[in-house]
């Protein structure tokens, strides 16, 4: 039975080209990149719908609108075309950097043109993580636009209208280009950062660029600024761009990329796309992105939320991006060329709570090389980076690479320097940042120095961060002390007990912010009396999203809010108060809480909830930032039914798992090993876990372990409408 088809139309000497695509096993079919595109203000993913293979180094998108820190270079609700951009920006608040933009044009240049917004509808636009196309309307003028892509490269086919002129604008940009007629090539460079002022100066940074045409080029020449220099030849400027005119209906234009050489980015053209056609790199990222989906099945429930999945299957496979070119990388933390493996754009604030333990699971052959590429940043730089972008940034508290190493290491992972990483933990907890006892800090400040753990010099000393003398001092104590409970599991696994002791002593330093009296964590000045305004010193949230988040010490956290009952009860007033902001990231554990007092079936109840509340399969898919996939790494690990709440361990907590049958792949080379979650009577309806059993064995808490799942075996739910309270009492 045909059970989908995809219709691709294309321009083609005046007639409708339609490729069928007809397979069962077409897990892309269901990854939906307009997901989370569609929204206003915070309240939507705010992804982007990008072409390549999972983790590519070079990502395509559409552009709605010219993009910055803040804004995303594609939004839904725009109704304009600014151009076809290779991009390298990962997220919404941060910036693109070394880019390329493209846009089509029709008739004779002029210079208007170099300022043209382009009209579309999305009755005319199809995205898939292997390929894109959209029509797009200059004026009465209808222009087709297709795209596909390789981890460093990508093809786009300009289709023009019968007869007319047809152009390409490289759009402008920092730094050099240079038009080979001959060749039919157009080379270039782009220096520009949008985060240039968050981070450290890099005099050596480039983004490399060549494009090669498949047709001659009738016309062309450079622009600066507004200005159109006819014939041209080269030009370098804060505002240099192309153009370059054809007399054929259809073009071709294979982009590649570099941040190493244009001579490296000549050798990734050669191995990636040179003497391979549009529908065989489409083909061959359909067929990467459907080895990597196909690592989680679902099967059985609502097919809304098995689209739900592989939508965030895609995001999550996004970042870190690549950033070694075969076997060689540009590092942007000591601007240099250095031989190794290397990923960047991490958005480690967000992602060390579920998408990097989720990447254990879907992309366990990258974790070592992700892992390895922190240690060398510390090695390069001096430290691991918060949100390397692709340098320092500042943005963001605590030190969370941390956590990641640690969750790998008690997980068992292998294939990185372990002494290398424990020097870069260790020195994020031991070491204050230049001129600390001077500065307030502060998120998104020009850059003096890295603030690695801002205020640490008194946490350290005094057991928090004074709110008079650091920025953001609550919650930077309540995350330096989960880091520190990180950092000590990497000591410990290293053998440096006397260090990983001193840092479980002081991973307890949160109680010292928590207030007896409003029976919450507040804010201390340097004098040990509480601050009068008890919101401050709190990032992106209020006192009630920290007032959990202690998650390496949950019994602490019970114990100071007076036992299991209390802690159920604030538990309970989060919730009912509309206190809990699922949209961002500091809560996206508070749902399974109750498993740790007592009360499991409050978690599934609140599971269940969110899930249905928070997403759809839908261009307005996710209500928040994705924030390089820990949205969807949510959902995802709601889905199957358990949780990493606490990562640098190896424990997971029960929820309310979505479908019958899910299976997890645990070897991209032997898909016979596998962990199957099964829910006899799942439904909408029928949330509430009965009994529960792994491996055979039933389970009289509601937690499983990671060694419980990477053998294979079986996770069975019993399911039903009503709670079972008593169970897992």
């Amino acid at each position: 039975m045909i059970r989908h088809l995809l219709l691709f139309l294309t321009f083609a000497s005046g007639a409708i080209t339609v490729y069928a695509q007809q397979d069962t096993t077409d897990y892309t079919q269901y990854a939906d990149p307009l997901n989370g595109t569609k929204g206003l203000i915070f309240y939507y993913g705010r992804t982007t719908p990008f072409v390549g293979p999972p983790f590519a180094m070079t990502k395509w998108s559409a552009c709605t609108q010219p993009g910055r820190i803040g804004r995303p270079i594609y939004q839904y609700l725009n109704i304009h075309i600014t151009g076809f951009r290779a991009t390298h920006k990962p997220a919404m608040w941060m910036g693109d950097y070394g880019h390329v933009t493209l846009l089509p044009a029709v008739g004779d240049m002029t210079s208007d043109k170099l300022e043209q917004k382009l009209s579309y509808s999305h009755r005319h636009e199809v995205a898939t993580p292997q390929y894109y196309s959209l029509i797009v309307s200059q004026k009465s003028h209808k222009m087709k636009v297709e795209m596909t892509a390789t981890s460093r490269c990508g093809i786009v086919r300009f289709s023009y209208p019968q007869g007319a002129t047809g152009s390409v604008i490289i759009e402008r940009l920092h730094g050099h280009i240079e038009i080979d007629g001959e060749h039919r090539e157009i080379r270039g460079w782009n220096t520009e950062r949008e985060s240039e002022a968050l981070g450290p100066p890099l005099p050596n940074f480039k983004g490399y660029f060549i494009i090669r045409f498949d047709q001659p080029f009738t016309q062309w020449g450079t622009t600066d600024s507004s200005r159109l220099l006819n014939r041209s030849p080269s030009i370098s400027s804060n505002a240099c761009g192309a153009w370059v005119s054809f007399n054929t209906q259809t073009v071709q234009a294979h982009v590649s990329t570099s941040f190493i050489s244009m001579e490296q980015a000549v050798d990734n053209m050669n191995k990636e796309i040179t003497g391979k056609t549009f529908d065989q790199i489409v083909s061959e990222t359909r067929a990467q992105w459907n080895d990597y989906l196909s690592r989680i099945t679902v099967e059985g429930g609502n097919r809304h939320a098995r689209d739900i999945v592989y939508a965030g299957m895609y995001h999550a496979l996004l970042f870190p991006r690549e950033f070694s070119e075969y076997g060689r990388y540009y590092s942007a933390f000591d601007d240099k060329v250095h031989s190794g493996v290397s990923y960047n754009d991490y958005s480690l604030w967000d992602t060390y709570r579920a998408e990097h333990p989720l990447l254990l699971f879907i992309a366990p052959e990258h974790v070592p090389g992700m892992i390895q590429s922190l240690a060398q940043m510390y090695r390069e730089g001096g430290w691991m980076p918060k949100w390397p972008n692709p340098t320092y940034s500042n943005i963001m508290i605590g030190t969370h690479a941390d956590a990641v190493i640690a969750d790998a290491m008690v997980k068992g992972v292998k294939g990185f320097d372990e002494k290398e990483a424990y020097r870069a933990c260790i020195k994020d907890a031991m070491t204050p940042p230049d001129g600390d006892a001077n500065k307030y800090w502060g998120d998104r400040v020009p850059w003096t120095a890295y603030e690695a753990r801002q205020g640490l010099t008194y946490y350290a000393t005094q057991g928090y961060v004074p709110v008079d003398k650091t920025a953001e001092s609550v919650s930077c104590t309540m995350e330096y002390a989960y880091d520190d409970f990180c950092v000590a599991q990497v000591a410990r696994l290293t053998g440096h007990t006397d260090t990983a002791n001193l840092l479980l002593r002081r991973m307890y330093n949160y109680k010292n912010l928590y207030h007896k009296e409003t029976k919450f964590f507040a804010p201390r000045k340097y004098n040990g009396t509480w601050n009068e305004d008890v919101r401050a010193g709190f990032t992106e949230g209020s006192p009630w999203t920290y007032l959990f988040s202690a998650s390496h010490d949950i019994p602490g956290m019970i114990d100071l809010m007076g036992g299991r009952d209390q802690f159920i009860e604030r538990l309970d007033d989060m919730f009912r108060g509309w206190h809990y902001v699922h949209e961002n990231e500091p809560g996206h554990n508070y749902t399974y809480l109750y498993n740790y007092a007592g009360a499991a079936w409050k978690t599934q109840q609140r599971v269940a909830h969110y899930r249905h509340a928070k997403y759809r399969d839908q261009p307005n898919g996710m209500n928040g930032d994705d924030d390089c996939g820990q949205m969807s790494a949510w959902y995802i690990f709601s889905s199957l039914g358990f949780y990493p709440v606490v990562p640098g361990t190896d424990e997971y907590a029960l929820g309310s798992p979505a479908f019958p049958r899910a299976t997890l792949a645990l070897d991209p080379k032997d898909r016979s090993k596998k962990f199957e979650v099964i829910a006899h009577k799942v439904s909408r309806r029928n949330k509430y876990v009965q009994s529960a059993t792994i491996n055979g064995r039933k389970l009289d808490q509601p937690f499983i372990h990671h060694s419980d799942i990477v053998p294979g075996g079986q996770l069975i739910f019993e399911m039903g409408p009503q709670p079972q309270k008593q169970m897992w009492k």
